[in-house]
C-alpha cells in the first residue's frame, strides 16, 4: 500500500517539477475564464468572490450557453430540447470524481452496472440504453471504459432522440464531455484527496500561456481507491495536456490527447431471491480476489477553426481513439442449493423464488473473461454561417461526417471455479487446478458516412425556428469462430440508409422567458454496437420519434435558471422475439414524462442545482415469448429527483450538501426482479482562501443501504452503492 500512496505523490511531485521553472505567481481568480489577463493577486486576494455581476463566476452552477444541442457553442434559450450541464462547480463541489459521479446529479438518467457483457460507464437516459452515445468535445467516445472527470470543464446531457445532430443511436439522448481548453490566463491547480476506507486521489491543472495567442494546458490525476465493499480496489492513472494556437485571431488550432490506464476491479453485484437482491451486508463480494479489468485509453484530437468572416466560420475536427481492455472477471451466474457437490440451481425466470433461508443457499460462480481491441477515427467538416433573406436572420451549419470503427474481443474461460456460500462467501483466487480455455474470436467494423444541415431562423425578436435533416450511410460487418446460436452466426453483414429530422418552435416574449416545442427522430441499427444477438442481424434499424414542450426562464437578474418539460419518446418497431434465433419489429415501447430543472444562485451566496424527472415507460407492443407487454423497461424509475445548495455563511466559508432519490426500478424487462428506491444524502463544508480551497465531502451521510445499479444479466442483479464516506480535499493554487 505504501508503494502505491507513493506513486500517487510523485504524479504531483514530477509534474510541479517540470513547470516549476515557469512564473507561476498568478493567483487564479475567481471570474470565468476569458482571453483578458487576470486581475492581479492583491487584487484577488482583497476581493474574494461572493457576488455575481457581469460574466457568470467561475463557481456559479449555472451555464449559459452550450454547443451539444447546435453543434457550435448557443445560448440554452435557443436550444428546443432539455439540456442538463453538469459544470466544473457542481462537480468539485460534490466530490464528483467520475462522470458516473456528476449524472447521478442529473434526473432522468440511472446507471448501469459495469458488466452483464459491458465494461466501463453504462447509462439510461429517459428510459433507453445511452452506452454508445457519449461524445467527448463532440465527438463519438464509443469505447467501453471507466470515465474520469479531471480533465472535465463540463459535462452536457441533451435529452430526446438526436440523431439528426449526432447520428445512430441517441434514442434518450446524448451526453457530451467538454475538456478544459488552454488559455491566455496563467493559472495552476493541485489538489489531493484522502478518504475513509483508504481512498487517495492527486490531481493537477497547469495552465501556461505561450505568447499572446498561443497557451498549453496539462491535466494530471491518479488515484488508489478502495470502497465499502470488501475486496474491491480501483487503481487509476491518466494524463490530458492540449495546445491552442490562434486564440484571438481568425485561425485557432486545438491540438489534445487523453491517455488514462486503469486497473479495476469488476463488480458483478447481487443477484436476486425472490424478486429482490440479495438480503446481505453491502459488504459482501461474490468473485475472486485475483479478478481486474485493465485498460489502456489513447485518444487524439486535432481541431481548426478558420474564421473566413465574422458571419462565416470553416471547421475541421479529427479524432483518433484507441481502446485496450485484459478482463479477468468471476461472477455468479446462478443462486441455489449444494447437496454433496451437486448444485441445484433457483429458477431465474421467478425471480429465484423459494422458501430456503439465505443461509441453506449457495451462489455458482463463472468466468467472463475477454480481450478487447476497440479502435476509431471520425472527422467532421463544418460550414457556419450568419446571414439574413428577406428580413429573417438565420444561423445555419451545413457538415460531412465520415467515422471508422474497428473492434476484436477474445474470449477466454476458466473452469474449476468455487460455489460459494451467501452469507458467508470465501474470499478466495483463481484455484490452481482451474483451466483457461479460448472461446469466441469476434471481429467487427463498421463505416459510417453523414451530410446534415441545421438553421436556426429568427422571423423577428419573438420568434425562432429550428429544422435539420441528416443522412446517415451505416456500414457494418462482423464474423465469429465460435457459434452457439441455431442456426449458427459465424458472419453478419448490415448497411443501412436512414434519414433524421429536427424541427422547433421557440417564442421568447421577453429577453428571459423562452417556450418551445419540438420533434427529432432517431434510429438504433441492430450492429450499432459492433455486436449483435443472433436473429437479428438482419433487422432494419429501430425507429424512434420523439414530441417535447418546454420553458426555459432566467430569474433574479439572470442568476438563477429554470426549466420545465413535457415530453414522449416512441420506438415504434422494437425488436421483439418471437421463437428460438427468430426476431421481428413488432414491439413498440413509449415513455412520456414530465422534467424540471434548476441552476444557479438564489442570492449573491446562496447557490442551488437540481431537479425532478416523471417518467411512465412502458413496453406497448412485445411478443407473447417476450412476456413484456405492458412492463415497465429495467431500469427505469417511475421518479428520480436530486438538489444540491451550498451556502457562502462567510466569504470564506462555505457549507451545503444535498440528495438524491431513486423509486423503485426494475432490474429487467419482464419485471420479476426489483430494488426498492431510495434517498441517498450527502453533504460539504468548505474553506476557500485566494491561494487554497479545503473541502469535506460527506458521501451517504446517513449510510443508507441502496442499489446504486442494476443489469439485467442472470434474471437480473443489482450492485449496491457505496456507505459513509468522508472525503478530504486540499487544493492549491500558484
Amino acid at each position: 500500500m505504501a508503494i502505491k500512496k507513493t506513486r500517487l505523490a510523485l504524479l504531483t511531485a514530477l509534474a510541479v517539477q517540470q513547470l516549476s521553472h515557469s512564473a507561476f505567481a498568478q493567483t487564479a481568480s475567481t471570474q470565468s475564464e476569458t482571453s483578458e489577463p487576470a486581475a492581479s493577486q492583491t487584487a484577488a486576494e482583497q476581493l474574494p468572490e461572493v457576488e455575481v455581476s457581469g460574466e457568470k463566476a467561475r463557481n456559479d452552477y449555472a451555464t449559459i450557453r452550450s454547443s451539444v444541442g447546435a453543434k457550435t457553442p448557443t445560448a440554452i434559450q435557443d436550444i428546443p430540447q432539455s439540456i442538463t450541464i453538469v459544470n466544473r462547480a457542481v462537480m468539485d463541489a460534490q466530490g464528483a470524481a467520475s462522470l458516473s459521479d456528476a449524472l447521478r446529479t442529473v434526473p432522468g438518467i440511472t446507471i448501469g452496472g459495469a458488466e452483464g457483457g459491458q465494461i466501463g460507464n453504462n447509462i439510461n437516459l429517459r428510459g433507453f440504453t445511452a452506452r454508445t452515445d457519449i461524445f467527448l468535445d463532440g465527438m463519438r467516445d464509443r469505447g467501453q471504459y471507466y470515465r474520469d472527470t479531471f480533465f472535465l470543464e463540463s459535462v452536457e446531457v441533451l435529452k430526446g432522440p438526436s440523431s439528426m445532430l449526432f447520428g445512430r443511436g441517441s434514442t434518450g439522448g446524448v451526453v457530451n464531455q467538454v475538456s478544459k481548453a488552454p488559455t491566455l490566463r496563467e493559472q495552476n491547480e493541485i489538489s489531493a484527496t484522502v478518504g475513509t476506507h483508504d481512498y487517495y486521489r492527486a490531481t493537477a491543472d497547469f495552465n501556461k500561456p505561450l505568447s499572446d495567442t498561443s497557451a498549453f494546458r496539462l491535466n494530471l490525476a491518479g488515484q488508489d481507491v478502495q470502497s465499502t465493499r470488501d475486496v474491491l480496489n480501483n487503481e487509476d492513472y491518466a494524463l490530458a495536456p492540449s495546445l491552442r494556437l490562434g486564440i484571438g485571431t481568425p485561425t485557432e488550432i486545438t491540438l489534445s490527447a487523453l491517455v488514462a490506464h486503469n486497473r479495476d476491479m469488476p463488480d458483478y453485484g447481487f443477484l436476486a431471491v425472490n424478486g429482490r437482491p440479495l438480503n446481505v451486508s453491502r459488504s459482501k463480494f461474490y468473485g475472486l480476489t485475483d479478478d481486474r479489468t485493465i485498460q489502456d485509453v489513447a485518444t487524439v484530437s486535432g481541431r481548426i477553426e478558420h474564421k473566413v468572416s465574422p458571419n462565416l466560420t470553416l471547421r475541421n475536427q479529427t479524432q483518433v481513439s484507441r481502446y485496450t481492455t485484459d478482463v479477468r472477471e468471476t461472477y455468479p451466474n446462478a443462486v441455489g442449493t449444494l447437496s454433496g457437490s451437486t448444485f441445484t440451481p433457483l429458477l431465474a425466470a421467478t425471480g429465484n423464488a423459494t422458501s430456503l433461508p439465505l443461509s441453506d443457499l449457495y451462489l455458482r460462480l463463472a468466468s467472463h473473461d475477454r480481450k478487447i481491441t476497440d479502435k476509431s477515427v471520425y472527422n467532421q467538416t463544418d460550414v457556419i454561417g450568419k446571414f439574413e433573406t428577406g428580413g429573417i436572420k438565420h444561423t445555419a451549419i451545413a457538415g460531412i461526417e465520415v467515422g471508422r470503427d474497428i473492434y476484436e474481443n477474445q474470449t477466454t474461460s476458466r473452469n474449476n471455479l468455487p460455489i460459494l456460500s451467501v452469507v458467508d462467501p470465501a474470499y478466495v483466487s483463481t484455484p490452481a487446478n482451474s483451466v483457461t480455455s479460448n472461446g469466441n474470436l469476434a471481429k467487427s467494423n463498421a463505416t459510417t458516412v453523414a451530410v446534415y444541415g441545421n438553421d436556426t431562423l429568427e422571423l423577428n425578436k419573438h420568434w425562432k425556428l429550428v429544422g435539420g435533416l441528416r443522412w446517415d450511410r451505416f456500414d457494418a460487418e462482423l464474423s465469429n469462430t465460435v457459434s452457439t446460436a441455431t442456426p449458427p452466426l459465424y458472419s453478419a453483414e448490415q448497411t443501412v440508409h436512414f434519414t433524421s429530422v429536427r424541427g422547433g418552435v421557440i417564442y421568447q416574449p421577453t429577453e428571459t422567458q423562452s417556450y418551445y416545442a419540438s420533434y427529432g427522430t432517431s434510429f438504433n441499427p441492430s450492429l450499432e454496437q459492433l455486436t449483435v444477438t443472433a436473429g437479428q442481424q438482419n433487422l432494419d434499424p429501430e425507429k424512434n420519434r420523439s414530441y417535447e414542450v418546454g420553458g426555459k426562464w432566467d430569474l433574479l437578474g439572470g442568476n438563477l435558471s429554470l426549466t420545465s418539460a413535457l415530453f414522449e419518446i416512441n420506438k415504434t418497431n422494437a425488436r421483439t422475439q418471437v421463437d428460438a434465433g427468430v426476431y421481428e419489429l413488432d414491439g413498440e415501447v413509449r415513455v412520456r414524462g414530465f422534467e424540471v430543472g434548476l441552476a444557479g444562485r438564489i442570492t449573491p451566496r446562496w447557490q442551488v442545482f437540481g431537479g425532478y424527472t416523471r417518467l411512465n415507460a412502458e413496453i406497448v407492443e412485445a411478443s407473447a415469448r417476450d412476456a413484456t407487454k405492458g412492463k415497465v423497461p429495467a431500469n427505469t424509475p417511475r421518479n428520480s429527483a436530486s438538489l444540491w445548495s451550498t451556502y457562502n455563511v462567510t466569504p470564506e466559508w462555505e457549507a451545503g450538501g444535498g440528495f438524491t432519490y431513486l423509486s423503485e426500478r426494475f432490474a429487467n424487462n419482464t419485471n420479476l426482479v426489483s430494488a426498492g428506491g431510495f434517498t441517498r444524502w450527502d453533504a460539504t463544508i468548505a474553506y476557500h482562501q485566494p491561494k487554497y480551497d479545503v473541502r469535506l465531502n460527506l458521501l451517504n451521510l446517513t449510510d443508507k443501504e441502496y442499489f446504486d445499479s442494476l443489469v439485467p444479466s442472470d434474471g437480473g442483479r443489482a450492485v449496491p452503492g457505496i456507505g459513509r464516506t468522508a472525503l478530504l480535499t486540499v487544493s492549491y493554487r500558484f
